[in-house]
Protein backbone atom coordinates (compact mmCIF):
# COMPACT_ATOMS: atom_id res chain seq x y z
CA UNK A 1 0.00 0.00 0.00
CA UNK A 2 1.43 3.67 -0.69
CA UNK A 3 0.95 6.18 1.19
CA UNK A 4 -1.03 8.92 -0.01
CA UNK A 5 1.07 12.57 -0.53
CA UNK A 6 -0.10 15.41 1.69
CA UNK A 7 0.02 19.10 0.23
CA UNK A 8 0.36 20.77 3.45
CA UNK A 9 -2.37 23.75 4.02
CA UNK A 10 -1.25 26.97 2.39
CA UNK A 11 -0.66 28.25 5.97
CA UNK A 12 1.75 25.51 6.38
CA UNK A 13 3.07 25.27 3.36
CA UNK A 14 4.28 29.20 3.29
CA UNK A 15 5.83 28.31 6.85
CA UNK A 16 7.69 25.94 6.91
CA UNK A 17 11.04 26.36 6.06
CA UNK A 18 13.11 24.16 3.66
CA UNK A 19 15.42 23.03 6.62
CA UNK A 20 13.67 19.97 8.73
CA UNK A 21 10.54 21.22 7.95
CA UNK A 22 10.37 23.32 11.20
CA UNK A 23 7.89 26.15 10.50
CA UNK A 24 9.95 29.77 10.38
CA UNK A 25 8.44 32.76 9.16
CA UNK A 26 10.09 36.53 10.05
CA UNK A 27 8.42 38.25 12.94
CA UNK A 28 8.79 40.79 14.85
CA UNK A 29 11.73 41.19 17.21
CA UNK A 30 12.08 38.80 19.92
CA UNK A 31 9.58 35.92 18.58
CA UNK A 32 9.61 34.47 15.06
CA UNK A 33 7.06 31.86 14.12
CA UNK A 34 8.92 28.88 15.83
CA UNK A 35 8.65 30.28 19.08
CA UNK A 36 5.61 31.23 19.19
CA UNK A 37 4.13 27.77 17.78
CA UNK A 38 6.48 26.04 20.21
CA UNK A 39 5.41 27.78 23.12
CA UNK A 40 1.68 27.03 21.62
CA UNK A 41 1.60 23.53 21.46
CA UNK A 42 3.29 23.53 25.19
CA UNK A 43 -0.30 25.66 26.02
CA UNK A 44 -2.49 23.08 23.76
CA UNK A 45 -0.81 19.94 25.87
CA UNK A 46 -1.28 22.06 29.24
CA UNK A 47 -5.02 23.32 28.72
CA UNK A 48 -6.41 21.37 25.69
CA UNK A 49 -6.89 23.37 22.21
CA UNK A 50 -10.29 23.93 23.27
CA UNK A 51 -9.69 25.07 26.58
CA UNK A 52 -6.56 27.80 25.12
CA UNK A 53 -7.55 31.42 24.17
CA UNK A 54 -5.31 33.72 22.38
CA UNK A 55 -5.18 35.66 25.71
CA UNK A 56 -3.56 32.99 27.63
CA UNK A 57 -0.86 32.42 24.48
CA UNK A 58 -0.27 35.81 24.24
CA UNK A 59 0.32 35.56 28.29
CA UNK A 60 2.32 33.19 27.82
CA UNK A 61 4.51 34.50 25.44
CA UNK A 62 4.39 38.12 26.59
CA UNK A 63 3.26 39.55 23.56
CA UNK A 64 0.17 41.25 22.28
CA UNK A 65 -2.71 39.21 20.68
CA UNK A 66 -2.07 41.01 17.59
CA UNK A 67 1.54 40.28 17.97
CA UNK A 68 0.50 36.32 17.13
CA UNK A 69 -2.11 37.40 14.76
CA UNK A 70 1.31 39.02 12.45
CA UNK A 71 2.36 35.14 12.32
CA UNK A 72 -0.95 33.26 11.96
CA UNK A 73 -4.52 34.18 11.63
CA UNK A 74 -5.77 32.28 13.89
CA UNK A 75 -5.56 29.44 16.75
CA UNK A 76 -6.40 27.02 14.43
CA UNK A 77 -3.75 27.94 12.14
CA UNK A 78 -1.39 27.33 14.70
CA UNK A 79 -2.81 24.12 15.54
CA UNK A 80 -2.81 23.00 11.36
CA UNK A 81 1.04 24.03 11.74
CA UNK A 82 2.12 22.08 14.54
CA UNK A 83 -0.04 19.36 13.51
CA UNK A 84 1.83 18.98 10.41
CA UNK A 85 5.21 19.71 11.75
CA UNK A 86 4.38 16.12 13.13
CA UNK A 87 2.62 14.22 10.74
CA UNK A 88 4.76 15.48 7.66
CA UNK A 89 8.10 13.73 9.84
CA UNK A 90 6.06 10.41 10.72
CA UNK A 91 4.89 10.54 7.24
CA UNK A 92 8.11 10.45 5.73
CA UNK A 93 8.81 7.51 7.55
CA UNK A 94 6.20 5.75 6.24
CA UNK A 95 6.99 6.47 2.49
CA UNK A 96 11.20 5.72 3.86
CA UNK A 97 10.03 2.14 5.01
CA UNK A 98 7.85 1.44 1.96
CA UNK A 99 10.40 1.96 -0.17
CA UNK A 100 13.08 -0.26 1.54
CA UNK A 101 13.41 -3.79 -0.05
CA UNK A 102 13.34 -6.91 2.42
CA UNK A 103 10.82 -8.75 4.59
CA UNK A 104 7.41 -7.13 5.50
CA UNK A 105 8.50 -8.30 9.08
CA UNK A 106 11.77 -6.31 8.42
CA UNK A 107 10.09 -3.11 7.18
CA UNK A 108 7.86 -3.33 9.93
CA UNK A 109 10.21 -3.20 12.52
CA UNK A 110 12.08 -0.09 10.55
CA UNK A 111 8.66 1.51 10.53
CA UNK A 112 8.47 1.43 14.31
CA UNK A 113 12.25 2.18 15.01
CA UNK A 114 11.97 5.36 12.47
CA UNK A 115 8.37 6.36 14.33
CA UNK A 116 10.36 6.20 17.52
CA UNK A 117 13.00 8.58 16.38
CA UNK A 118 9.74 11.50 14.56
CA UNK A 119 8.66 11.01 18.52
CA UNK A 120 11.92 11.96 20.04
CA UNK A 121 12.96 14.91 18.12
CA UNK A 122 9.08 16.28 17.84
CA UNK A 123 7.90 15.11 21.05
CA UNK A 124 5.71 17.85 21.86
CA UNK A 125 4.03 17.70 18.79
CA UNK A 126 3.42 14.10 18.32
CA UNK A 127 1.89 14.50 21.74
CA UNK A 128 -0.29 17.09 20.33
CA UNK A 129 -1.11 15.15 17.39
CA UNK A 130 -2.00 12.06 19.69
CA UNK A 131 -4.57 13.86 21.77
CA UNK A 132 -6.68 15.34 18.63
CA UNK A 133 -10.47 13.84 18.84
CA UNK A 134 -11.55 15.45 15.47
CA UNK A 135 -13.36 18.26 17.02
CA UNK A 136 -12.48 20.17 13.85
CA UNK A 137 -12.02 20.10 10.62
CA UNK A 138 -8.11 20.53 10.99
CA UNK A 139 -8.23 17.77 13.59
CA UNK A 140 -10.18 15.74 11.40
CA UNK A 141 -8.00 16.13 8.38
CA UNK A 142 -4.97 15.50 10.66
CA UNK A 143 -7.02 12.04 11.91
CA UNK A 144 -7.36 11.14 8.35
CA UNK A 145 -3.67 11.64 7.47
CA UNK A 146 -2.98 9.09 10.82
CA UNK A 147 -4.93 6.81 9.49
CA UNK A 148 -3.08 6.30 6.58
CA UNK A 149 -0.05 5.59 7.99
CA UNK A 150 -2.30 3.38 10.22
CA UNK A 151 -3.42 1.43 7.03
CA UNK A 152 0.14 0.97 5.81
CA UNK A 153 1.23 -0.63 9.13
CA UNK A 154 -1.86 -3.07 9.19
CA UNK A 155 -0.57 -3.98 5.64
CA UNK A 156 2.98 -4.80 6.89
CA UNK A 157 1.10 -7.20 9.02
CA UNK A 158 -0.41 -8.68 6.83
CA UNK A 159 2.12 -9.43 4.48
CA UNK A 160 4.45 -10.25 7.12
CA UNK A 161 1.81 -12.97 8.06
CA UNK A 162 1.86 -13.69 4.50
CA UNK A 163 5.18 -14.46 4.18
CA UNK A 164 5.13 -16.74 7.36
CA UNK A 165 7.03 -14.55 9.91
CA UNK A 166 3.98 -13.95 12.11
CA UNK A 167 1.59 -15.43 13.35
CA UNK A 168 -1.40 -16.35 11.63
CA UNK A 169 -4.44 -15.97 13.50
CA UNK A 170 -3.11 -11.69 14.25
CA UNK A 171 -6.01 -9.40 13.21
CA UNK A 172 -3.49 -6.88 11.08
CA UNK A 173 -5.55 -3.83 12.32
CA UNK A 174 -5.55 -4.59 15.57
CA UNK A 175 -1.67 -5.68 15.81
CA UNK A 176 -0.63 -2.48 14.01
CA UNK A 177 -2.40 -0.20 16.81
CA UNK A 178 -1.39 -2.32 19.28
CA UNK A 179 2.52 -1.98 18.26
CA UNK A 180 2.29 2.15 17.25
CA UNK A 181 0.17 1.86 21.23
CA UNK A 182 4.11 0.77 22.46
CA UNK A 183 5.39 3.81 20.51
CA UNK A 184 3.10 6.53 21.35
CA UNK A 185 3.48 5.44 24.98
CA UNK A 186 6.68 6.97 25.20
CA UNK A 187 4.98 10.66 25.40
CA UNK A 188 3.54 9.84 29.09
CA UNK A 189 7.13 9.40 30.22
CA UNK A 190 9.37 11.05 28.22
CA UNK A 191 10.27 14.53 29.24
CA UNK A 192 9.94 17.64 26.64
CA UNK A 193 13.96 18.82 27.76
CA UNK A 194 15.56 15.59 28.21
CA UNK A 195 18.13 14.02 25.79
CA UNK A 196 16.69 10.63 24.68
CA UNK A 197 19.01 8.44 22.56
CA UNK A 198 15.48 6.93 20.07
CA UNK A 199 18.12 4.12 19.20
CA UNK A 200 17.69 2.31 22.29
CA UNK A 201 14.21 3.40 22.91
CA UNK A 202 13.40 2.31 19.44
CA UNK A 203 15.37 -1.65 19.54
CA UNK A 204 13.65 -2.35 23.27
CA UNK A 205 10.21 -1.66 21.55
CA UNK A 206 11.05 -4.09 18.52
CA UNK A 207 12.46 -6.59 20.79
CA UNK A 208 9.48 -6.45 23.34
CA UNK A 209 7.18 -7.10 20.77
CA UNK A 210 8.60 -9.22 18.38
CA UNK A 211 10.50 -11.20 20.42
CA UNK A 212 9.15 -10.68 23.72
CA UNK A 213 10.09 -10.32 26.97
CA UNK A 214 10.30 -13.97 28.60
CA UNK A 215 13.97 -15.38 29.59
Amino acid sequence: MSIEPTIPTAVAASALASAGGAPRRRGRPGHDLTSVLNASVAVFIERGFDGTSMEDLSQRLGISKSAIYHHVESKDALLGLALDHALTALESAAAQTRGLQGSAVVRLETLLRRSVEVLVDRLPYVTLLLRVRGNSEVERDALARRRRIDRFGADLVTQAIAEGDLRPDLDPAVTARLLFGLVNSLTEWLKPDGRHDPTPLGEAIVTMAFAGIRA
